[in-house]
This record gives structure tokens, sequence and C-alpha cells, in this order.
């Protein structure tokens, strides 16, 4: 049944396209909407079994042989990650249908909208780390397409490019660590790879399959200095950033460093990399976000900011801390999908994001006003029963105070933990009140291109689902402990984290670390405007996004003086090119690899007719060199192939015989016919340096092309498969003619194709000279 869920998104974005043609009248989302829900359901319906540890696993068969199969596995993790998936798939879906136009091109957003939701399922689904990455390269193409989906401006084709560049490079180097874990491991199973932990931390290559790995995690997960992307990537339709960048893709790298977490966590290089780098993408992203206008541009950065906080999380490595992960995963879905979903109504309403037009909306926009409270609260991590931000961070202080291990760097580094934690999250409240007071609270604005008013229920329906969750959950929050939270733990842990969530621990430490960052987040906020001008000099001129875009720049210019120093528009140099490399790559495989064997024991005897022919060849191969008039060298070199036909009638291949005379002949004629229509040959003579190189070159050609016909007829390291074609002819293929049975029978399939690629060839070769008649003609 996992297949079917996997596959369900695939089949779905397979028939929109029909919806949009044929049925124009209603909105194209309606039709596809039924099917997130009914995954959400089904995943829903699995809660019960995936609590008592009955994990659900499924196999289809793709390459056995290299044990790559698509085989997909469901315990409280993926639980967790598919219930998102298909749970704000179907709010985002409903979402879309009020704030896309239906004069918009709903086929090509739908359709890579359940593309990409079908592979985030894969991602989360598959055990084989080869049908992984499979589909997480298939989240950066459709993320890509889904930003770039406003196609005509610049921006989104910038900020689709820079996301799929950096993710598609992160991914590669994952794709690197697999190979180098499944052959440490043997195998490519996850769950297999999890038991064998012992011998990948004992591998030589632990060091590198970590690092590779953990790149692409944190490319995909937008961490410093790879976070550069994401803001970018908020050109994309409101939709795609409710869903991607806050709920799914953006935590394929979370996802993947959970999974992982039972081979890796516990070493101190898998602390120190993913506790310093989530650390310092916290206080990074929540620091930036202040700076920002754009209201999805704030968000973005607090998108940033919050997952280098579950990364720091999963990097402390304690039971606790995972929990806290885990918890923070799914709070941070809900408070972050509304609010993105928010943003997008003030932009659609008042027809800016710009947060410095905006102002004073509370008294036109109350709905969304009230929405955008308990979203940016729950953010903010405010100490009140009503947002589940609070228990989550709450977890996630208590958790950088209870560091442990045996080892001394990290019982060094364990007492600068809770200072970063806290400092981090001081701007992550600065920014939340910055969203909220500065969009709805003050004086309105005059200047808005639209006139603002509250948005439609539709467009108001799926924030208002995700804000009843924050409530309800910062009331409530063990309604989702034992059911999802619990058994999510377990998958990463290995043992249940016994955790019961509760508001109120009495006057603990990490109490007074939550009121210090409300009472110094408050000061901030309120003197706001007097240090803001920090940002002229940190981080000022510097920028990753200009290292970013001076490499990319660079690679174009240097791609383009490449591509121009060899296409020279000679076919000479290109001809040259190609034997150039054949001669290199060739020879160097046969030296390395010792392939040059001469043997004569299995020779046939050869007669004087057939060296007389073998002479007229070779004289009239040497004569087309120093032909001056064209037409006779192509005359001349047709001797060469009709003397082969002679020597396949002597050795009695009668049939290769009389292809290679119906070849020759239409050869020379197609020769003839080309010649016929080019300017005379140029009798001039080369430099000598051209005619040494260009002999070196025929030379070389030609020795090796000997070489390699004498390795191949003396080197036997395989019985040959002649003797089964010869003896199976009759009984299979109904023939004596071994050449035929082959070609028509035995590879029917090869020739057919061939001959379908011909017939293609020659469609567009008549369609060339038409055009070109045509053109003439005109």
């Amino acid at each position: 049944m996992l297949q079917f869920a996997v596959l369900a998104p695939f089949l779905t974005a397979l028939f929109v396209p029909f919806f949009f043609r044929y049925i124009r009248t209603v909105h194209t989302g309606w039709f596809v909407l039924p099917i997130p829900f009914v995954l959400f359901i089904y995943f829903l319906s699995q809660m019960g079994s995936v609590s008592k540890g009955i994990n659900i696993s499924s196999v289809v068969e793709w390459v056995p042989s290299l044990e790559m199969n698509f085989s997909f596995y469901l315990d409280g993790l993926s639980l967790l990650f598919s219930l998102l998936i298909s749970g704000i798939g179907a709010l985002v879906t409903l979402y879309s249908i009020f704030y896309l136009n239906k004069n918009e091109k709903l086929n090509n957003f739908y359709v890579f909208l359940f593309i990409f939701m079908g592979a985030m399922l894969g991602v989360v689904l598959s055990d084989n780390v080869y049908g992984l990455y499979l589909f997480w390269e298939l989240t950066s193409i459709s993320s890509f397409l889904l930003i770039g989906y406003w196609y005509d401006r610049e921006a989104s084709r910038y900020g689709a490019l820079k996301s799929m560049v950096i993710t598609v490079l992160g991914g590669l180097s994952m794709l690197g660590g697999f190979i180098l874990l499944s052959y440490v491991t043997g195998t490519t199973s996850i769950r297999e790879m999890i038991a064998a932990s012992d011998q990948v931390i004992d591998s030589p290559y632990f060091t590198g399959i970590l690092l590779l790995i953990l790149l692409g995690a944190f490319t995909k997960s937008a961490q410093f200095p790879f976070h550069i992307w994401l803001p970018d990537a908020m050109e994309a339709p409101t939709p795609v950033s409710a869903f991607l960048h806050s709920a799914t893709m953006v935590k394929a790298g979370i996802y993947l460093t959970a999974r992982l977490f039972p081979i890796f966590g516990g070493t101190d290089l898998f602390f120190i990399l993913v506790t310093g780098f989530g650390l310092l993408t916290l206080c990074w992203g929540s620091y930036m976000a202040v700076r920002q206008t754009d209201l999805k541009a704030i968000l973005a950065f607090s998108t940033i900011s919050q997952l280098g906080m579950i990364m720091s999380m999963l990097g402390f490595g304690t039971k606790a801390a995972i929990f806290a992960a885990i918890f923070h995963i799914f709070n941070h879905a809900t408070f972050k999908g509304s609010l993105f979903m928010v943003a997008g109504i003030i932009d659609h309403e008042t027809g800016t994001r710009d947060i410095r037009k905006l102002g004073g909306l509370m008294t036109l926009m109350p709905i969304s006003a009230t929405l955008a409270f308990f979203g940016t609260f729950s953010m903010a991590g405010v100490p009140l029963p009503f947002f589940n931000g609070f228990l989550s961070k709450e977890m996630f202080f208590e958790t950088s105070l209870h560091i442990t291990s045996t080892s001394d760097l990290v019982t060094a580094i364990a007492p600068i933990i809770p200072v970063l934690a806290v400092l981090g999250s001081i701007f992550t409240f600065v920014y939340s009140m910055y969203f909220f007071f500065y969009t709805f609270t003050g004086n309105k604005k005059d200047e808005l291109p639209v006139k603002p008013h509250e948005a439609p229920i539709g467009m108001l329906l799926s924030p208002i689902v995700l804000v009843v969750f924050v409530i309800v959950v910062g009331l409530l929050p063990n309604l989702i402990n034992e059911p999802i939270l619990t058994p999510a733990a377990i998958a990463v842990f290995g043992s249940a984290p016994g955790k019961h969530i509760a508001f109120w621990h009495g006057f603990a430490p990490q109490l007074y670390m939550s009121l210090t960052v409300v009472a110094l987040g408050t000061v901030l906020f309120l003197t706001l405007k007097y240090w803001r001008k920090i940002y002229n000099w940190l981080p000022g001129p510097l920028s990753a996004n200009k290292v970013y875009d001076f490499v990319n720049e660079g690679q174009y210019k240097l791609a383009e003086r490449t591509t121009n120093s060899y296409m020279t528009g000679s076919l000479r140099h290109y001809v040259l090119y190609i034997l150039v490399f054949l001669v290199g790559a060739t020879g160097i495989t046969l030296f390395v690899t010792e392939g040059f064997v001469i043997e004569t024991d299995d020779l046939a005897p050869i007669s004087w007719p057939e060296i007389a022919v073998g002479m007229v060849m070779a004289i009239a191969a040497f004569a087309t060199i120093v032909m001056k008039n064209r037409i006779a060298a192509i005359l001349v070199l047709g001797i060469v192939g009709y003397g082969l036909s002679l020597l396949f009638v002597f050795f009695r291949a009668p049939d290769l015989a009389l292809t290679q005379l119906i070849v020759e002949t239409v050869t020379v004629a197609l020769f003839l016919l080309c010649f016929y229509h080019l300017p005379k040959l140029d009798t001039k003579k080369q430099p000598v340096g051209s005619r040494i190189v260009n002999m070196a070159i025929s030379i070389s050609v030609g020795v090796l092309v000997t070489m390699v016909a004498i390795a191949s007829h003396s080197s036997k390291k395989f019985e040959t498969i002649a003797h089964y074609f010869i003896k199976e002819s009759h009984h299979l293929g109904g023939g004596d003619n071994v050449v035929n049975v082959i070609l028509v029978d035995m590879r029917g399939l090869d020739t057919l194709f061939e001959i379908t690629v011909l017939g293609i060839a020659a469609l567009g070769i008549y369609a060339m000279i038409r055009l070109r008649k045509e053109e003439e003609t005109d």
C-alpha cells in the first residue's frame, strides 16, 4: 500500500493537464484536492499500529541485481513527516484554489506541486538509499519548477536556479556518502545500515561518509552558509512557500539527519558539526530576519533560524533533545505554515508585502491579524499556554543545559551552548514582534496598491486549521505525544523518551531563560530604530550571496572562454579533437590494463588473391591522400569498400559481402551528391605544422585501430557467444543464416529501433531540405 501512497501524487500530476484543458469552468485545484486529503486519512489510520510498534514495509523491485529497489518503510519518524506532507499539502491545495486565479497556468502549478508531494513522500518513506536519492533530487527539480513558476520574472528565474544549484550539489555529495556507506555495510537498506552502525564508526571512511551526507542535509535544510537559496526562493507563489519552505522540503535535511542519527549520533564529529552549524544558523538567521522589509523574506530567515534550532537539538544527541526536536518539527510546521499563508493573504488583499508600507491592518483584517497573533507569538516562544512553540522552545533551553558526554571536547563546548540558544531566541522574539506589530498596528498607510479588506473564507480556512493546531497542542500537548511524537522519537533514538509534556515545571532554569528572552527581546524591539544601523557594518558589504554570484558568473565566463576556444567552426578541428581523445583514452586504457595481446595460434591461412586485394586496398587508401580532385578521391575510396566486399567473399561471408556492396554503393553515391554542392577542393599547401599534426594523428589512429583489432582477436577473457548463436539459430529463429537470425530474431528489437532512428533522421533531413527550399523560394 505504501507504494501506492507514493505513486498517487505522480498519477495525479499525470492527469492534471486533462482537467485543466477540458474543464475550464471549475478551478483545477478542486479536482486534485481529494488526493492529499485521502493520503492524510490513510496515514492517520496507521497511527494506531505504528504507536504499538507495528511498522509497515513494502518492496517494489527495480534493479535487484544492484540492490536498487523501491523499498518503503513506515515507522514513527516517516509517519510524522508523511502526515505533515499530506495534511499541509491538502491545506495548501485548498488555499491555492482561492489564492491563484483561474487564468494562471494552473496545469503547470499543480503538476509541479504534486510531483513534489510524491517526491517528498518517497524521501521520507524510502528504506533504500538509492531510492531515497532518486526522490531527493526529484524534490530539487520540482521545487526548481515551482520557484520559477512565474518564469517571466527575472527574480523567479534567479531564485529557482540558485536553489537547484545548491541543493543538487549537496545531493550529489550525499550520493557519494551513500555509496561509501553501502560499500562499508554491504547493504543499501537504511535499516540494515543502522544495524551495522559499529562497522561504519570503525571504518576508515567514517569521516568522509559523515561529511558528504551532512553536506547534503545542510544544503537542503538551508544551514549556514548554504542558507542563501531560501530567501530567494520566496519568489515562488505563497502556497509554494507555505508547503515547501516551512513544512516539507526544507525539513528533508532534518529528516535525513534524524534518520541516520542511530549511525552517527554520539560521535564527537557529529556533535560538533550538527550542533555548531545548527546554532550558527539559528543565531545568524534570526539576526538577519530583523533586517528584512518583505514579509516573506522575514519568514524565510525565520525559517532558517528555526531549522538551525532543530538541527542543533539533533546534534545534542540526548533522548530529551531528540524528543524536543521532533516536537518542534511539528510545531514549526503549524505556526510557520499559517504565517506564510497570512503573508500571502496580506499581499493578495493589499497589493504589497513591504512592511514599510503596511500598518494598522488589525481593524481592516481582524481575522488575519488574529491568525498572525497566534502564529508569531508561538514562533517567539512567549510563555503562555496558548502557544505550542513555547513548549518545544522551553525543551530546547532545557536540553541545552543538560548535554552530557565523556568527551573532553564536548564538555568544554557545552557551557557556550545555552548562551547561543538564548542569543538566537532573543532575535527570534524581536523578528516575531516586528512581523506582527509593524504590520497590524500603528497608523494606516494610504499609498497601498489595493484597498485593504479581509480575505474570503476559503483563503482563511487553511491558516485557521493550522492555528487551531497551534492552540490545541499548546493547551493539550499530550494529545499528539503518544500517537505521533513518541513513536517518531523511538525511531530516531531507539527507545521511548518517557516524556510527559507540561506547561509548568516550576521556577526552573529554562523558565528563566525564556523570561530573559522576552525581557531583552522586548527592549530590543522597542529600541529597534536606534540600533538597526548595526546592519551597515554587520554584515555590511559582506554577503554569501556575493560569493555565490561571483562563483556563478566566473564559471559562466570560464565556460564561455573554453567553448569559444574549441568551437572554431572548423570541421578539421572538431575531427582532430575527437580523434585525439579516441587515441588518448583508448591507448591509455590498453596500456594500463595490459590489453594489447598478440596470439597467432588461431589464424586462418591467407592466399595470394587475398593478399593482392589487400594490397590494392592499401594503395587506394594511400591514393586518396594525394588526389587533387575530390571526385577522383571519392571513386578511389570506393575501391577500398569494394575490395572489402571481395575479402568477405573469399572468407565465405556472402551476406556481409552483399551488405558491404550495397552500403559502399550508397555511400559513394551520397558522397558524389553532396560534393556536387560543395566548393572546389582547396589545393593550396597546408603549413608544415598542420601537415605534421595530420600525419601524426592519422598514423596514431591507424595504429590504434590495428592494435584494437589484433587485441580483440587475441584476448579471449570470456567464452565466445558465437557457439551459442550457431547452435541455437535454427532452434530459436527457424533459420540457418546465423547473421540474419541474430539481426531479425535474437536482436530484433535492437534492429527495429535502429531502423526507427534512421527513419527519424531521414524525416529530419527531409524537413530541413524542404524548409531550405521554402526559404529560397521566398
